[in-house]
């Protein structure tokens, strides 16, 4: 009985002592993070934490993903997350991944949270070539990358070689051209010049727009084997399912829209496609094991649902994420305008502190040779004051010889002798002193005008002294230099606000309503098609420019079948209406979606069963 009781009293220490919480590890695109769990908590527990974590909202495009021996799952949000086949050793990791993708990505996306995660997600599927891109569309994808890390290209700042250790281009693109990196940096460089004022959200919707048309952008594929045991992979996706050959997984041999769609199920292995048309014939394949069974019908049922609640009205909570992302866009366009006019405002005020200075540094360079014309003049008037003095005295001296030579002159006639050799020799002597007096007396005059010459250059010399001091004068006063006032620019009190107006519950269907509406869809497809047209043009000029540079012997299979289509002129959606046994065109159901907008009326008429057997 006592060994009972102590046996008993050890099987309850043992349960008490056991953990209440376990540890687990979340991967998302962009970072790592680890919560504390407890044993009891179901997936939809540790989902929510992780989506408050992250301040997501949008919570139904994703999901937490885990392996099983080779095979993706997912984390069911009603069963405890220690339940699933996952390991046991701490911390357990999962993967935060977008589970299902929107149809339009601009209209469906609101949050600048989401939307990044997809771009992460799709950017890395892409580089990984899980998605096939073609090298045109892939230089284009890899400017808006690169806009989307760096901002605004700036030569100064962006130099050669600011991309080398980026991972922009699938290394099949790469391989495909004798192109170098820097070649390539080059051309990705030219398109990323062009999106200068693209905010990072924007530059990343861009990248999702164009991502979004690529054929293999958000398909599940899965290895199936129809009746015959012929080998085809099914691709689910939020148009539908796609029925591909094994080689070709641009084009499918055959769609099945979600609205023409009555019945999708599965028995053990065996899985029915039931189209709503009962003149087509059901179409049945296998799959290799019975959990991939369920994960297709897992993704049938999520992607439904979406496919569904996108031809509804918006949800309340729906319509308030939709007008607080407008709220919060218009309020970051106001941001961004501010300061541009801060960034405007800023660089004239550095032109002007720019000429200022070139402005006073030439007027510095002005001082500088006034004061140097000014000490040639003074040195110039000082060496003809000189001049002047010495020809005044040389003047001086000629009239003193000059009225020397005057008296020798009357002493020798005075003193003459009387014999005429004595005479003639006197006169002679006479005639020369006369000759000596007169050339001095010349000599005496050319000296005098020569002394007034000097003065009157002396004066002019020191006019132009007089008038170097004046505009030295004129210079140093213009050149007193007066800081400007600083002035601060406030943004004006009257700023536009944003109040979300509900809109009426009820309405009826007029054809007035159904003409404007048609109008609209119209004017809407038109600027698509214009914007499309452009982007195309675009690309069809950088192919042009890249295909002198291809190797022929390096194209996979994905690129011949890629320009095969191109060729043709398939694309993604018109392949999948030409494969589909019976589509509705896209204008009857954008015009159902828009008339069900803002009403609480509900949409019928789109059967879908999903039978799930033992």
């Amino acid at each position: 009985m006592a060994g009972a009781i102590a046996s008993r009293m050890s099987f309850s220490s043992l349960k008490r002592k056991q953990p209440k919480t376990f540890t687990v590890r979340i991967m998302t695109m962009d970072a790592e993070m680890e919560f504390n769990c407890e044993v009891k908590w179901k997936g939809k527990d540790l989902f929510d934490l992780v989506c408050r974590t992250l301040g997501l909202r949008e919570t139904w495009f994703f999901g937490l993903q885990y392996m099983i021996k080779d095979t993706m799952a997912w984390l069911k949000m009603d069963k405890k997350v220690l339940d699933h086949d996952v390991p046991k050793e701490e911390p357990v990791t999962f993967h935060f991944l977008a589970k299902f993708y929107p149809e339009n990505a601009e209209e469906e996306l609101v949050q600048e949270i989401t939307q990044h995660l997809f771009f992460l997600q799709v950017k890395k599927q892409i580089l990984d070539e899980k998605i096939y891109c073609p090298p045109e569309a892939s230089v284009l994808l890899a400017s808006y990358a690169v806009q989307a890390k760096y901002g605004d290209y700036d030569p100064t700042v962006h130099k050669r070689g600011f991309l080398a250790q980026e991972e922009l281009l699938p290394k099949r693109v790469i391989n495909l051209y004798q192109m170098t990196p820097e070649m390539w940096e080059e051309r990705i460089t030219a398109w990323y010049g062009q999106h200068r004022g693209r905010a990072r959200d924007e530059a990343e919707m861009e990248y999702l727009k164009i991502a979004q048309d690529l054929e293999m952008y958000g398909v599940n594929y899965f290895a199936i084997r129809n009746k015959k045991g012929t080998e085809l992979l099914l691709g689910v996706d939020a148009l539908g399912l796609h029925i591909y050959d094994p080689e070709n997984k641009l084009t499918p041999k055959i769609s099945f829209p979600w609205n023409e769609i009555r019945n999708v199920s599965y028995s053990d292995k065996e899985f029915t496609i039931k189209p709503l048309d009962k003149k087509i014939d059901v179409f049945k394949f296998n799959s290799s094991k019975l959990r991939v069974n369920k994960l297709i019908l897992q993704l049938c049922i999520g992607n439904h649902d979406l496919f569904m609640r996108r031809r509804k009205a918006d949800s309340l909570e729906v319509q308030q994420m939709k007008a607080q992302a407008r709220e919060e866009k218009a309020r970051k366009q106001m941001e961004r305008q501010r300061l541009a006019r801060e960034k405007q405002m800023r660089e004239e005020a550095e032109r002007t502190r720019d000429e200022m200075e070139r402005r006073l540094l030439q007027l510095k360079e002005e001082a500088t040779m006034a004061n140097e014309a000014l000490m040639r003049s003074e040195e110039t008037a000082d060496l003809l004051a000189e001049k002047a003095q010495i020809t005044e005295e040389e003047a001086k001296l000629l009239a003193q010889k000059a009225a020397e030579a005057e008296q020798e002159m009357q002493r020798i006639k005075a003193t003459a002798i009387r014999t005429e050799e004595e005479k003639r020799l006197m006169e002679q002597k006479v005639l020369e002193a006369e000759m000596l007096a007169l050339k001095m007396a010349e000599e005496s005059e050319r000296r005098a005008k020569e002394a007034d010459q000097l003065k009157q250059d002396l004066q002019e010399a020191r006019d132009s002294e007089r008038r170097a001091k004046q505009k030295l004068l004129e210079i140093t006063s213009k050149s007193s230099y007066t800081p400007m006032n600083s002035s601060t620019t406030a943004l004006p009190a009257d700023l536009p606000s944003f109040s979300l107006i509900s809109e009426s519950l009820s309405f009826d269907f007029k054809d007035t309503d159904m003409k404007r509406l048609s109008m609209e869809i119209e004017k809407e497809k038109v600027e698509y098609m214009e914007k499309s047209k452009h982007l195309q043009e675009q690309l069809n000029e950088l192919k042009t420019e890249i295909e002198a540079l291809k190797l022929k012997e390096r194209e996979t299979a994905m690129d011949i079948l890629h320009n095969e289509n191109n060729d043709r002129g398939n694309s993604k959606h018109n392949t999948i209406k030409k494969a589909g046994p019976r589509q509705k065109t896209y204008l009857h159901l954008k015009l159902q979606s828009r008339l069900f907008q803002g009403t609480l009326c509900v949409v019928v008429g789109w059967p879908f069963a999903i039978l799930t057997c033992a």
